[in-house]
């Protein structure tokens, strides 16, 4: 849905979504464009239909991203561009929460900046985002891609790195992640998180020191003094 502000991210296990993935012509949300975006829509934690097509994204598709995606110039060289395919990928999510693999950083940058330009409105869905959720309940993993995830939970990573493939991937990780969240680890317990969001602390530093802030910043603003003292401050 489109509005004056875009959503915000939650850190729950929400029954009925719509998980997307984007690949691109790159690797930087401001220079780079969509080449191909897909999503599935869930209802009751169970895939109900699809979405997928490839986009024109008026520029050459580097050699590195060809390499790991596979989409060619000339693959979409007669396909809609994104202003058109954006609309029907709206219109399709409609007021669902939107679910990905660090879409907060990636995906929704390329969203965010493609409504501004062809519509003059933000995406206002609320989102989750499945990378900082698999640092939380999974801390003990060693990497947390998707193809880490995948393979954690013995989910098949076939087809990686077409967006089709990957929502598939990512919607059953989704699933199981909520089930961590419904009964999470020890390890996953002792996490630092802010108490206003759930999303992760990270250790940062500042003029007067170090401090835990919200990994949400700026949707959230939460941080917590670490003092040599001992002496917790908010």
């Amino acid at each position: 849905m489109l509005g004056n502000k875009q959503g915000c991210m939650r850190m729950e296990g929400v029954p009925d979504y719509v998980l997307f993935d984007l690949e691109t012509t790159g690797t930087s949300w401001e220079r780079d464009e969509v080449v191909e975006i897909s999503a599935i829509k869930v209802r009751g934690g169970k895939p109900v239909e699809e979405f997928s097509q490839l986009v024109n994204p008026g520029m050459a598709i580097s050699y590195a991203a060809s390499e790991v995606n596979g989409i060619t110039d000339e693959m979409v060289a007669d396909c809609p561009c994104f202003d058109i395919v954006l609309e029907e990928f709206l219109r399709f999510a409609g007021d669902d929460v939107l679910v990905g693999h660090n879409i907060k950083m990636f995906d929704l940058k390329f969203i965010q900046k493609s409504a501004q330009r062809y519509f003059g409105k933000m995406v206002g869905n609320d989102y989750v985002d499945t990378l900082p959720l698999s640092k939380i309940y999974l801390p003990e993993l060693g990497g947390h891609t998707l193809g880490d995830l995948a393979c954690h939970y013995g989910i098949s990573t076939d087809g990686a790195h077409r967006a089709l493939n990957d929502c598939r991937m990512n919607q059953q990780v989704f699933e199981c992640l909520k089930r961590e969240m419904e009964n999470p680890s020890e390890a996953a317990k002792k996490v630092e998180r802010c108490p206003r969001c759930g999303n992760l602390l990270k250790r940062r530093s500042g003029r007067y020191g170090e401090f835990w802030g919200c990994m949400s910043y700026p949707d959230c603003k939460y941080t917590r003094n670490i003092p040599s003292n001992g002496v917790w401050m908010e």
